[in-house]
């Protein structure tokens, strides 16, 4: 099967699309024949060697966020069977191997898709879908009514977690660059905040919960608009040293965050997605040999929503749209 390997640490321009052995399932595990494949930061910076993701070691298959058809099970499993259209982000932080026409996972690392979405809508969702639902609802835990500041907004777990938290009945304020605040309101946001020119530390206040995607001083900053007891959820925080005794000088709290595999979180967004409470914007499509050239789009931190590989045809594999 064809495959995009990273066999040495450097730009985008290292990933090779290759050719490797097909994998096969073992107990409790699928083998899923991919259709499309999420493009996420991580990706792009795990690539570079730099200490975001430890875990990894050379070589390895790219890509973690996947949807596509199961073509085999391994023995004992029953929560799926051939010809079932799922999603998901199987292993992270291991290596999951999206970037290829089969990967095999542990079948609790995947949701059926939704209903009614097309695959690349469903690779969009995986990585970005979960950090934002496992922010929001698992650590924040938001209801009715709280004030939510979610910052890039725009970006591809920003524009996810503006719409779960509008679900949950929060009050939504993002920041965006101002060509981008059109797309934020659109998204359900009730103000949006020009990050570019003004200072949302001292603009926003009296928030319950800060949903952080930036580290070091932005974020020790955001901690500033929270209420007193108030949380900032930080994707970033080991990027952020100082980030605990600032929070008690202030007398709010602040939490790390690292996503992991969901099928629960999955399946809720899912449902999300087919109560049309939940849409994932694609900014780009492309073809799985193009692989470094979407890891490059996504390394400039200018994309809206998200870019998608799309890896092979729902006809081959037996599936429709």
């Amino acid at each position: 099967m064809l495959a995009v390997m990273q066999e040495e640490w450097g730009s985008p321009e290292k990933m090779r699309l290759t050719e490797i052995d097909r994998p096969t399932p073992i107990f409790g595990e699928v083998l899923v024949e991919v259709v499309a494949a999420g493009v996420n930061p991580v990706d792009f910076y795990t690539a570079q060697g730099s200490a975001y993701n430890r875990v990894l070691e050379l070589p390895y298959v790219h890509g973690w966020d996947v949807a596509g058809v199961v073509a085999e099970v391994g023995y004992g499993t029953t929560r799926f069977r051939p010809g079932d259209r799922v999603f998901g982000m199987p292993w992270f932080p291991r290596a999951a191997g999206a970037y290829a026409e089969y990967l095999t996972a542990p079948a609790g690392h995947f949701a059926r898709m939704p209903e009614q979405s097309t695959f690349s809508a469903a690779a969009a969702l995986p990585l970005a879908g979960l950090t934002a639902w496992q922010m929001l609802v698992n650590v924040a835990r938001v209801g009715p009514g709280q004030r939510v500041l979610i910052t890039a907004a725009a970006g591809g777990v920003g524009h996810l977690a503006v719409q779960i938290a509008k679900s949950l009945g929060a009050y939504v304020i993002g920041t965006a660059s101002a060509a981008k605040h059109s797309f934020v309101r659109e998204l359900g946001a009730d103000e949006v905040v020009d990050y570019t020119t003004t200072d949302v530390a001292t603009t926003v206040s009296d928030v319950d919960v800060v949903i952080q995607m930036f580290g070091g001083d932005a974020a020790l900053g955001a901690l500033r608009c929270l209420r007193r007891d108030g949380i900032m959820v930080n994707a970033q925080s080991a990027w952020t040293p100082g980030m605990a005794a600032r929070a008690a000088e202030l007398g709010v709290r602040a939490s790390g965050f690292l996503v992991e595999p969901d099928h629960a979180g999955l399946a809720a967004l899912a449902q999300l997605v087919d109560e049309k409470q939940l849409t994932a914007h694609i900014d780009s499509e492309l073809p799985l040999a193009q692989a470094a050239e979407a890891n490059q789009l996504v390394g400039q931190g200018h994309t809206t929503g998200k870019v998608v590989l799309v890896v092979g045809s729902p006809d081959r594999v037996g599936a429709t749209q």
